[in-house]
C-alpha cells in the first residue's frame, strides 16, 4: 500500500496569469514522482511544493506545444545545481528527444544525473512497476498528443488474522505468503490462500487528459477512474473556439467524466479569459456530481476505495 496525491504546478493554459501557472501535475506515490508536463518555470512550484530533489522519478509530456514542454531545461538544470544524482525517465513522442537534445547542445547544458529518454510509438502499457502501470491513448489535438493513465495493480485480499490463529499459523513469513496468494503447509497440513485471506481489492486509477477534444476512444479509455484531470480551456460559450483550437469545454469534460463512469472529475488547463472559473465549476456539476477545480498550489490526497 502507497499513499498517493495529486499536486497541481500550473493550471493554466497558453498564457499564466497571476494565479496560475503553466501546464504541469505531479502524483506522488509513496517514494516516487510521477511528473506530467512541463509548462514553463514549472521548478517554481515544483520547489515550493517541497516533493523532493532526488526522488525517483518519471516524466511525461503529452505533446510539445510550449506550455507543456518549455520548462524541461529549465527543471533538469535546478535539479542539477540543487544535487540530483539519480536518474529521470521522460516519455514522450519521437521528436521530444531532439526537443531536449538540440537544447543541451545550442546551451551547453550538463546535468549531474542522467535523463533517460523513452519514445512513445505506440498505444497502451509505456511504464510497468510492481505495483503499477502507466498507460496513454491518442488525444484529438492539432499536433500529435497522448492522454495518460495511472492503473495499480489489484491488492491482496485482507487477511483474517483471527482464522490463521484458528489454523495455528505462526506469524512471519507464512502470513506474507497466504496474503500474496501462496498455500502453506502447516504441521503437516495445507492451508490454502483463500482461506484466510479475502478477494483481491481493486487499485486506484487516474487519468490525465492533456489537450484534446473529447472523444469516444477517451471514454474508453478513462474508464472507471477514481479521479479523471481533464482540461477545461473553456465554458460552454466557446464550443466553437474549443472545436477550432481542439481543447474542450466544461461541459464536455463532464460529460465524458460521466459516461467513463468516473468517480471524481478535476478540471484544469483554463483559458487566461477566466480570472474567476467558478463557472467552468457550476456548468461541469449540472452534468457530474462530484467535480473541483484545479489551483497552483492544491493537492488532492486518492485514497483506496477500501
Amino acid at each position: 500500500m502507497a499513499d498517493m496525491k495529486i499536486v497541481f504546478l500550473g493550471t493554466s493554459a497558453a498564457i499564466p496569469t497571476k494565479k496560475r501557472c503553466l501546464s504541469s501535475i505531479a502524483v506522488k506515490r509513496g517514494g516516487e514522482l510521477l511528473v506530467f508536463d512541463a509548462g514553463e518555470g514549472m521548478q517554481r512550484n515544483f520547489l515550493q511544493a517541497k516533493l523532493g530533489i532526488n526522488k525517483k522519478m518519471k516524466m511525461f509530456i503529452s505533446h510539445l506545444h510550449i506550455d507543456h514542454c518549455l520548462g524541461l531545461v529549465g527543471f533538469f538544470q535546478t535539479l542539477s545545481l540543487l544535487g540530483r544524482t539519480k536518474k529521470i525517465d521522460i516519455y514522450g513522442e519521437s521528436r521530444l528527444r531532439e526537443f531536449i537534445c538540440e537544447n543541451f547542445r545550442i546551451i551547453n547544458i550538463e546535468l549531474a544525473f542522467e535523463i533517460v529518454i523513452h519514445v512513445i510509438d505506440k498505444e497502451g502499457v509505456i511504464a510497468s512497476e510492481d505495483e503499477y502501470q502507466i498507460s496513454c491513448c491518442k488525444a484529438d489535438h492539432s499536433i500529435h498528443a497522448f492522454s495518460f493513465c495511472i492503473t495499480e495493480h489489484p491488492r491482496p485480499g485482507v487477511f483474517d488474522v483471527e482464522k490463521a490463529s484458528k489454523f495455528s499459523i505462526p506469524k512471519g513469513e507464512l502470513y506474507r505468503k497466504l496474503q500474496h496468494g501462496e498455500d502453506v503447509f502447516v504441521n503437516g497440513k495445507l492451508i490454502k490462500s483463500n482461506e484466510v485471506v479475502g478477494p483481491k481489492r481493486k487499485g486506484r486509477k487516474i487519468g490525465i487528459s492533456g489537450d484534446t477534444r473529447p472523444s469516444t476512444e477517451l471514454k474508453d479509455f478513462f474508464n472507471s477512474c477514481d479521479i479523471l484531470i481533464f482540461e477545461s480551456t473553456y465554458n460552454h460559450d466557446y464550443q466553437d473556439k474549443a472545436i477550432e483550437t481542439f481543447h474542450s469545454t466544461s461541459t464536455e469534460a463532464a460529460l465524458l467524466a460521466k459516461e467513463s463512469n468516473c468517480s471524481k472529475l478535476i478540471l484544469t488547463h483554463f483559458s487566461s479569459r477566466y480570472d474567476d472559473p467558478n463557472i467552468l465549476l457550476e456548468e461541469a456539476r449540472t452534468i457530474h456530481s462530484n467535480v473541483d477545480l484545479a489551483e497552483d498550489m492544491k493537492t488532492f490526497c486518492v485514497p483506496y476505495k477500501e
